[in-house]
């Protein structure tokens, strides 16, 4: 079974070598998903091939959480990375989890220590609905720079957060964070209640050891 949890555990501490990862939660806002249809993927690279999970929600509004790592080293705060990015569909314990997979994927053809993701070039990522993807698409890079590059990017207490509405019509927006150490290959999962609805979706970023 994944044991995807321990991202989801506020104060939780997880020493490496010299160093201690501590979980800390932190509300993002609402993600608005006019169509339903989620899409993980990096803001910065949005292209129209990008596709939605398979696993769909009704349309609203949903709660965005990062789960941060504060690293500390000899009880001092050194740096903090974003562990994990999770929109919370239903607040209903996680009975099981499972990878978040778009039309095509096969898990069966995935070995032992493969998954499947989305890659992420300029250090960000993202859950946002497949609409954001599109409209993102057809931005130009002045566009771009001008709603997501400031003078001084900002740092903590959640590295890379930007909340921008980027669909005026729909209301749909994008909720931005640092994608773990930075660029790489990431996984999304589902998470589903015990009478199997979707409660979240969860990327990993790979920080926490």
């Amino acid at each position: 079974m994944l044991d995807l949890d321990r991202l989801l555990r506020a104060g939780a501490r997880y020493p490496s070598d010299d160093v201690t990862f501590v979980v800390e939660r932190h509300p993002l806002g609402d993600v608005v998903l006019p169509t339903g249809q989620v899409v993980g993927f990096d803001p910065g690279v949005a292209d129209d091939v990008d596709q939605p999970f398979t696993a769909t929600v009704p349309p609203g509004a949903y709660p965005a959480v990062a789960w941060i790592a504060a690293l500390y080293k000899e009880d001092e705060e050194w740096q903090r990375r974003v562990a994990a990015l999770q929109l919370v569909i239903r607040d209903e314990p996680v009975a099981s989890w499972e990878p978040a997979l778009v039309d095509g994927d096969d898990p069966g053809e995935l070995g032992d220590d493969e998954y499947f993701g989305y890659g992420v070039d300029t250090g960000a990522g993202t859950l946002a609905d497949i609409t954001v993807s599109h409209v993102l698409a057809d931005w130009d890079a002045e566009e771009f720079e001008s709603a997501f590059d400031p003078e001084e990017f900002p740092e903590a207490p959640v590295p890379g957060l930007y909340d921008v509405v980027v669909d005026e019509p729909s209301g749909a927006n994008l909720i931005m964070v640092e994608s773990g150490w930075g660029d790489g290959f990431y996984p999304t999962f589902v998470g589903r209640t015990a009478e199997g609805e979707v409660a979240c979706f969860l990327t990993d970023f790979m920080v926490i050891p």
